[in-house]
């Protein structure tokens, strides 16, 4: 049977009217991430390869707002030569990491599932120069495949080269100081850059929304 493929030649992904992606993290992982990081072949052909590092969250191929999230597998580009820390910085800011790591531990018994787990790390976007960028809403949820095997400081043992990513915006509280800028709104800055009389348009304030 040939396997399905809802990507592009764009990398957009773009699927037929009625049908929804909403995988579970424990699918993202056990289903997607690790056939990825193993060359396993794909359930199907649902999420397009994109360099997280190369586009700012609203210059990224597809569509992502409110309503819509995003997917989309990203290498793991060192931010040092000889580091294994990633690259999370884009054109115009950076991706900062909040809260703690997730654990995700596959529900099945299949023993090869048994030896890995995955982790799940929410960054979100700020634009400018770190630490002083100014938090957006833009959110992203950052999945790696790591071994059950425990390092002596007691964190996991990364493994592959590919990270999966889930990206989306988020209304955020009123005073909260983010801003969303949206695909529309840069395209607006772009063509009128040369007119001062057009700087109010570059960005989207958007500190009135409720949670």
């Amino acid at each position: 049977m040939e396997k399905l493929n809802f990507v592009k030649k764009n990398g957009v992904s773009r699927m037929p009217p009625g049908f929804r992606f909403q995988p579970t993290d424990e699918e993202l992982v056990f289903q997607y991430l690790k056939c990825k990081v193993f060359s396993f072949p794909l359930p199907a052909s649902m999420i397009p390869d994109i360099n997280l590092s190369n586009y700012d969250p609203w210059d990224l191929p597809g569509n992502c707002d409110e309503h819509q999230e995003m997917y989309f597998f990203s290498s793991k580009e060192p931010k040092y030569r000889n580091g294994s820390r990633m690259n999370r910085t884009t054109t115009t800011g950076y991706w900062k990491a909040t809260g703690s790591d997730k654990r995700i531990i596959s529900s099945s018994n299949n023993s090869d599932d048994n030896s890995i787990l995955g982790i799940r790390k929410t960054l979100v976007f700020y634009q400018g120069k770190s630490p002083n960028g100014t938090r957006t809403h833009w959110v992203l949820h950052e999945y790696r495949l790591a071994s059950t095997t425990l390092h002596a400081n007691n964190n996991a043992c990364d493994i592959g080269d590919w990270v999966l990513c889930r990206l989306s915006v988020k209304k955020r509280s009123v005073g909260s100081g983010s801003i969303i800028i949206s695909k529309k709104a840069r395209s607006s800055a772009s063509s009128s850059s040369s007119s001062s009389t057009s700087s109010n348009n570059v960005m989207e304030v958007s500190s009135s929304y409720a949670s």
